[in-house]
């Protein structure tokens, strides 16, 4: 045995121990709640694409090492997505990398771009893996808060302007957004592009909630914006769309030199995954736009019966304008602590949620702010609901 007054862990990741998501769903399991808490579906997507990924397995597809980039189908169909949906066009040979989910994808993606010294302006609250992601490359994270409006959370662009810095590397740009569930507009997108071809910026944008946009709003890659093409590093993923989460296939589109520097950092992370997955994906990506607007209007259905539950037990509600996630303000309830109300709601209510607080370097600015997740099915949503009313 050896000894050593340095703790083991990096100590870049020293602020990050066992995730939020972790903990809210042992606490479900040990406490038998409905888990509203971690974002994924209790059903399977459609079962023509896991016939997809069961032919592939039964073919020899896959099941040994695929292509470093991805397999040729699945970079070929992600490219004529991102045409056929946007009007992007991306050479699947040297603009598509496909990744072990959007997780992976971010996170090679900082690796590759930051530097030690380098800031990163990230729209607050965030995924936790960004901040993660931004302290492995060594990299300042510099938050930009959404904050709540007239019912949404909203970007402030004089803020977003004043964040930027001659040490700033790189924007990261979340939308549909997780956690609060904000769609940026096109005036908002336009205003980002500007700012970033004005300061020679690159941008990351995660957009794996491109599928889920309601009421009107209208998701629209940054890539397409004037002088956004060269410097935009586009990610997607199979897992919230077709409801596979297990199967963490994500991907990156991006410019050539943008896509070689992302990929010599992602081969040695996973070097490859999910081989037969892939072919899957490839035909999932090619259904009919039917599939895409069913899988939208039962999520808007499941986001109804959530956000009516919450409002009905007494929560401010925060309807999102996309993703699978509602945001709630806990006041109204006599409440102020986020993590001591999801720590308590299970044994009160039978219920799981996320505190927001953790997706901010504000942990007072999210204090009040709590996330619930509505991919469930809808009788399990109106038991939620139930259980929040009477407690």
């Amino acid at each position: 045995m050896t000894s050593s007054a340095r703790p083991h862990l990096n100590r870049r990741l020293a602020a990050f121990g066992t995730t939020i998501f972790a903990e809210m769903s042992a606490l479900a399991v040990a406490t038998g709640s409905i888990n509203l808490g971690q974002g994924f579906p209790d059903t399977d997507g459609p079962e023509e694409i896991r016939e997809a990924a069961v032919r592939a397995l039964r073919d020899g597809r896959g099941n040994q090492y695929p292509p470093g980039p991805g397999v040729p189908e699945l970079r070929t169909a992600i490219a004529a997505h991102q045409l056929r949906r946007y009007g992007l066009s991306y050479d699947p040979d040297t603009e598509v990398l496909v990744t072990a989910g959007a997780t992976e994808a971010i996170a090679a993606a900082l690796l590759a771009l930051v530097e030690p010294g380098d800031e990163v302006v990230a729209l607050e609250p965030y995924y936790d893996s960004y901040a993660a992601s931004i302290a492995m490359a060594g990299g300042t994270r510099v938050p930009v808060t959404l904050r709540p409006h007239e019912g949404s959370f909203r970007l402030d662009l004089d803020e977003l302007r004043a964040a930027v810095t001659d040490r700033t590397r790189l924007l990261l740009i979340n939308t549909p957004h997780n956690p609060t569930g904000t769609v940026l507009t096109r005036a908002e997108l336009a205003a980002v592009a500007e700012l970033a071809v004005e300061r020679d910026l690159l941008v990351v944008t995660d957009e794996v909630y491109e599928h889920l946009v309601f009421d009107g709003a209208e998701h629209l890659p940054l890539a397409g914006f004037p002088g956004m093409r060269e410097r935009t590093v586009s990610i997607g993923s199979a897992g919230k769309t077709f409801s596979f989460t297990g199967w963490k296939v994500g991907w990156v589109t991006a410019a050539p030199e943008l896509v070689s520097a992302v990929r010599a950092v992602k081969q040695f992370l996973t070097y490859v995954s999910s081989g037969p997955f892939q072919y899957a994906v490839a035909e999932a990506l090619a259904l009919p736009d039917s599939y895409f607007e069913e899988f939208r209007r039962g999520m808007l259905a499941r986001r109804e019966i959530l956000a009516e539950g919450l409002t009905a037990a007494g929560f401010e509600v925060f309807r999102p304008a996309g993703t699978y996630f509602v945001t709630t303000d806990i006041r109204p309830l006599g409440e102020k602590d986020g993590f001591a109300f999801c720590r308590a709601l299970p044994e009160r209510a039978g219920v799981v949620a996320i505190p927001n607080a953790v997706f901010y370097d504000d942990r007072e600015a999210g204090a009040p702010f709590v996330r619930f997740a509505f991919c469930k099915r809808e009788d399990v949503l109106r038991e939620a609901a139930e259980r929040l009313r009477r407690m």
